[in-house]
């Protein structure tokens, strides 16, 4: 018989939280659900089940906050993966959709974990419209050479630092330098400018530190776990790949954060009646960066990270 329970966080010492969540997870049987109260938001703890359990759950928040937040967990079965229909499950089987999600500013990268029916109820549709706008997504051709999910890790690897990290590498200060030239010129008419230079700065110092860190060590350490690398093992004293991915995702939620400020300081990228053209180039770049991002955390998250623990585990 299918049953759902209901656990209670913030009455669980702290040390003693996760490990009891995990107990109760285990004993779940496929298609059963485990329902968590607590009194933050308890992303860490989804990053933690993916990491050490794989994608045999789906995560969908109940409520949000300010307060009390209410997650339900239902596990799956190893072969009923493909039933989650999660944002960052169905983005990753088909960019199409991604397009879609974007386009009705839903995020599929760094919230790539809540269902359909979270996320249209956070865009103010409803899930049958969303649905409706999927289906029509599958009618438009896709190149079968950029069907991601269908790629080898370790080449995806690889794809990821030669195309969106040398992005960041090469517009970073461009960006900055132009952000800088705008805000001379029209910091004082538009005083939100000045903000928005420091969130600029901040945000693109923090991803170029932490695409580093990405092909120092958490890039390496994926490809250790692929099966003609089994030669390759990594040493014991070495970082759970687990444990590197979950920082990864730390970090990718932060800067999802910095571009939804981005966005909502600038109205959406509306230029003022005085804006020049380097005002507007720099809308523009900001635009395509963002667009950047997006793609390039939405690999990470929702193919390149999962698969690379799947493999590990297996």
């Amino acid at each position: 018989m299918i049953t759902s329970e209901i656990l209670d966080v913030t009455a669980i010492e702290p040390r003693l939280k996760h490990p009891t969540i995990f107990e109760h997870f285990d004993a779940l049987n496929a298609g059963e659900t485990l329902t968590i109260h607590n009194d933050h938001d308890p992303k860490p703890l989804y990053y933690q089940l993916l990491g050490e359990r794989g994608s045999i759950f789906n995560w969908e928040y109940l409520q949000e906050g300010p307060t009390t937040w209410v997650v339900k967990i239902t596990k799956h079965g190893l072969s009923n993966e493909g039933n989650m229909e999660t944002v960052g499950a169905i983005a990753a089987k088909d960019y199409r959709k991604a397009e879609v999600f974007k386009k009705l500013g839903i995020d599929f990268c760094c919230g790539g974990e809540k269902s359909l029916k979270t996320a249209s109820a956070e865009a103010g549709i409803t899930e049958e419209f969303l649905r409706a706008e999927l289906d029509k997504a599958t009618h438009v051709a896709s190149p079968a050479s950029f069907d991601y999910n269908k790629w080898d890790i370790g080449f995806l690897a690889d794809y990821i630092v030669n195309t969106h990290h040398q992005y960041v590498k090469e517009n970073a200060s461009i960006i900055n330098e132009l952000t800088q030239k705008v805000v001379q010129h029209h910091g004082e008419q538009n005083p939100e400018l000045y903000d928005l230079a420091k969130k600029v700065d901040v945000l693109l110092k923090e991803l170029l530190d932490h695409i580093l860190k990405e092909e120092a060590a958490v890039f390496p350490a994926i490809k250790t776990v692929l099966p003609e690398r089994s030669d390759k093992k990594r040493d014991v004293a070495d970082v759970p790949l687990a444990t590197l991915i979950n920082r990864m995702h730390a970090e990718h939620d932060h800067t999802g954060e910095d571009l939804k400020y981005l966005r909502e300081i600038t109205d959406n990228y509306t230029l003022p009646p005085t804006a020049c053209n380097s005002y507007a180039y720099l809308f523009e770049k900001l635009k395509e960066f963002e667009d950047d991002t997006f793609r390039h955390i939405h690999l990470e998250n929702n193919i390149l990270f999962p698969k690379a623990i799947d493999l590990e585990q297996a």
